[in-house]
């Protein structure tokens, strides 16, 4: 049950908040334009000025869009059901927790916060408040995930997964890497490790169905730049039962997006799994049961490839699926699901460890299930 409204009418739309102007923000507003039941009801800048400018070059109507030149006069909109929050990371807890305090459901940027406890004070004031927590992972809301999860559930076509490994970099223009918020030390310290780090490490807890490892060692060497914010780095990951993961994550390096789960009985590749390279097709491989063809000149049998389609873009079924909990909240007194804190939550648990052991020199760290 989704909603109280009447059987012949669509349920009210969830009427969403952007809370900062920040370039992902660009990409949010376009999806909720376009996701079912979802409406930009208001956009709040440090200035109205640049919340109208923002409005106008994304099509928000400004009619229907309340602009607001403080984050605060945003928070207290009655007609904002979501904030959607973009801002640094080191501004998170502030506006989260604040946001929640209002009774406002929250969608929010990765990486979520600095460190597991700042995370738990935004989850816990989500709880006090009984809204609903979703990090912006977009990936996760796209049908080809949902697919691969049926083939990797599938023991006959992957079996037991044994190692997993993963990269996300991007080159980086010498403008992003003086002037770029993530290599500055005082708003999202994490670097390349919070930003694409943390889909390499999402992707390995959602290959092993959110197993935490038992012990994590960062790679030797991460590059950081005069401030000591993370340019590159990476880490392998312990299971208790002999798994094996290994991500790299940088700004210094072609733009790259794998993910490949070997199991014992088949393997799945995925080469562009944070953004498909397009929009509204991705694809995926397995080569399952493999064994050397005769003379060993080929593969037999040959992997599959695996095409999903879909009409939304991902960050659009997001929103959907945001908008889809709140009203259920809203509109028919049900309680916020729980799958996504904790998945986000152990997300920032594996991120604590790696940057522990970068901290430390490579050295492992336990990470206590």
């Amino acid at each position: 049950m989704s909603s109280a409204a009447a059987p012949d009418q669509p349920p009210r739309p969830v009427r969403f908040g952007i809370l900062g102007c920040a370039s992902i923000a660009r990409k949010l507003a376009r999806a909720m334009l376009l996701a079912p039941g979802a409406a930009v009801a208001a956009v709040g800048s440090r200035s109205e000025e640049k919340a109208r400018l923002f409005a106008a070059d994304n099509g928000l109507d400004d009619a229907t869009t309340r602009l607001h030149g403080t984050y605060e006069a945003l928070l207290d909109d009655p007609d904002v059901d979501v904030v959607y929050l973009p801002l640094p990371t080191s501004l998170h807890v502030r506006w989260a927790t604040a946001a929640a305090a209002r009774g406002k459901h929250l969608l929010l940027e990765k990486p979520t916060a600095l460190c597991a406890a700042d995370l738990d004070a935004i989850l816990a004031a989500c709880d006090a408040a009984g809204v609903q927590f979703m990090d912006s992972t977009m990936w996760m809301h796209h049908p080809r995930t949902a697919k691969m999860r049926d083939l990797v559930d599938d023991k006959d076509a992957i079996g037991d997964i044994k190692a997993v490994n993963s990269v996300f970099g991007f080159r980086a223009n010498e403008h992003f890497l003086q002037n770029d918020i993530r290599v500055k030390p005082d708003l999202d310290a994490l670097g390349a490790l919070g930003d694409v780090g943390w889909y390499c490490i999402l992707a390995i807890l959602w290959a092993v169905d959110y197993e935490l490892p038992k012990t994590v060692i960062a790679l030797r060497d991460p590059v950081k730049n005069r401030s000591g914010v993370l340019l590159a780095c990476g880490a392998t990951l312990y299971w208790a039962d002999g798994k094996t993961a290994t991500f790299s994550c940088s700004f210094l390096t072609n733009l790259t997006m794998d993910i490949t789960l070997v199991g014992t009985n088949g393997t799945l590749h995925v080469t562009d799994f944070v953004i498909p390279c397009e929009e509204k097709s991705a694809e995926f491989s397995v080569a399952s049961k493999s064994n050397f063809a005769p003379l060993h000149i080929g593969w037999d049998p040959l992997p599959s490839k695996h095409v999903v389609t879909t009409d939304l873009p991902q960050e659009a079924l997001m929103v959907q699926e945001l908008a889809r909990l709140v009203q259920n909240i809203r509109d028919a007194g049900g309680k916020p699901e729980g799958k996504w804190p904790a998945i986000t939550r152990k997300t920032q648990v594996v991120l604590d460890a790696v940057k522990a052991s970068i901290d430390k020199g490579s050295e492992p760290v336990e990470i206590a299930n």
